[in-house]
């Protein structure tokens, strides 16, 4: 795989080159963004398309394996394309427009719309290749950083030093240089959800019966939200949302063996699934929901995950770093170096966007209301997941034959979504 810097003709530095910048001057920018994931790699793309003198800057010259979000769609579709980059995303992923609901062995309703199944290193990959030749984009590590009401100061650790106006904390949950700016990170509430994620393949190597299949947990002692299917290629790629501990003896046992695992605590699964196999080894990501506190202050502006983290279960936390990246990049940057200075007072401006806050609040309701819902024994959350919705679908049943994919009865089609509505349960609680 290319780096960002040889796809563009422009070839990694040699370690003797490194050497080298470290005797040189300071180098100036009106920007410097630090991680170049997925948010500081979109911020790179919006900030230089205005003419704005960006550095980007990252450990890694390509995205390492990783498991994080898998899959675009609802209001992601929407801020994408506003971005102007929705098209390349879309040419890099297997596009999804229906997919099944389903519990209990029973269809619910399907979801029709814009959905993309894309793994996170090629989503990483593809914000990277979408940078203009313009920005500096620099393989290194951050050993230091200060910031000012003028001028910041990022040193690099072969020696080199950027003096941007503004820096970009893009560094997800990376504390090293948020705690030198006496940044700190509360946590709310610690190992928040546990999620997996792992490839199926039908064994006789044909295409599974159903275009894509969400499917909900059975029993709330197994603190399971939901499970996805989505197509990647010839496979399916699998999420399973959980709010179980990591510790559990069912989480354990299914990173040893997912497949049996799976089907003994969705058992209803059996009715949706031919014969499959799992393809490698199954990845977790145990997620804390944090904030960062004393965060306002001069020089130093963070977005992402780096600012607030979000419930993959929610399906929020793209949405969020989209909105930081859209308003920050061309709402408040562009304002900001219109004019000296960049103090405290004009960071908080971004803080206190209507747009950002309602983004950030609605993601943290989101995260309580799915765990609540998935794992909460009080009296009103049963209620909650009392409704008529499985009475419903009592009729609705899906042809037990792998293909073709049938659909007995008449089957409630709900608008897109970012991230699934939970349906109702059955039975007492486990």
């Amino acid at each position: 795989m290319q780096t960002v810097l040889e796809a563009k003709g422009h070839p990694l530095p040699t370690e003797k080159e490194t050497r080298r910048g470290s005797s040189a001057a300071p180098r100036e920018a009106d920007v410097a963004i630090i991680g170049a994931g997925l948010s500081g790699s979109l911020a790179a793309t919006v900030l230089a398309r205005a003419g704005i003198r960006v550095s980007l800057v990252d450990v890694h010259a390509n995205q390492a394996p990783d498991f994080r979000v898998e899959k675009i769609a609802g209001d992601q579709v929407t801020l994408l394309r506003r971005l102007g980059l929705l098209e390349r995303f879309a040419a890099a992923s297997t596009r999804v427009d229906e997919i099944i609901n389903a519990a209990h062995g029973r269809v619910l309703d399907r979801t029709l719309g814009e959905h993309y199944s894309i793994l996170y290193p090629e989503i990483v990959k593809v914000a990277r290749d979408a940078i203009s030749s313009e920005v500096e984009f620099i393989v290194g590590r951050v050993s230091d950083l200060t910031s000012t009401p003028t001028r910041q100061r990022v040193a690099l650790s072969n020696g080199e030093v950027l003096n941007p106006r503004l820096v970009v904390l893009a560094t997800g949950q990376g504390d090293t240089l948020r705690q030198k700016l006496g940044i700190e990170r509360r946590v709310a509430f610690p190992k928040h959800s546990l999620s997996f994620g792992f490839t199926i393949m039908r064994s006789d190597g044909e295409r599974f019966p159903f275009p894509a299949l969400t499917y909900y947990g059975e029993r709330l002692s197994d603190g399971i939200d939901y499970l996805t299917f989505l197509p990647l290629g010839a496979s399916m790629r699998c999420n399973l949302f959980t709010f179980c501990d990591h510790r559990d003896e069912w989480a354990r046992q299914f990173r040893q063996d997912p497949k049996s695992t799976l089907l003994g605590v969705l058992p209803g699964l059996r009715s949706f699934l031919p014969e499959f196999d799992v393809v490698g080894k199954a990845q977790l990501f145990v997620m804390d929901l944090s904030m960062v506190e004393n965060h306002r202050q001069a020089g130093v502006v963070l977005i992402g995950d780096a600012f607030q983290t979000s419930c993959p279960a929610a399906g929020t936390g793209v949405s969020r770093l989209l909105v930081d990246v859209d308003q920050l990049c061309n709402v408040h940057i562009p304002n900001w170096l219109a004019t000296p200075g960049m103090g405290a007072e004009r960071i908080s401006q971004f803080y206190d966007d209507p747009v950002k806050r309602r983004s950030d609040e609605q993601a943290l309701k989101a995260a309580h209301y799915r765990r609540s819902l998935t794992v909460d024994t009080s009296l009103p959350w049963k209620l909650r997941r009392g409704g008529p919705q499985l009475a419903a679908a009592a009729n609705v049943r899906l042809d037990r034959q792998p293909a073709p994919f049938v659909l007995a009865g008449r089957v409630r089609t709900v608008v897109n979504t970012t991230g699934p509505a939970r349906p109702a349960q059955s039975g007492a609680v486990a």
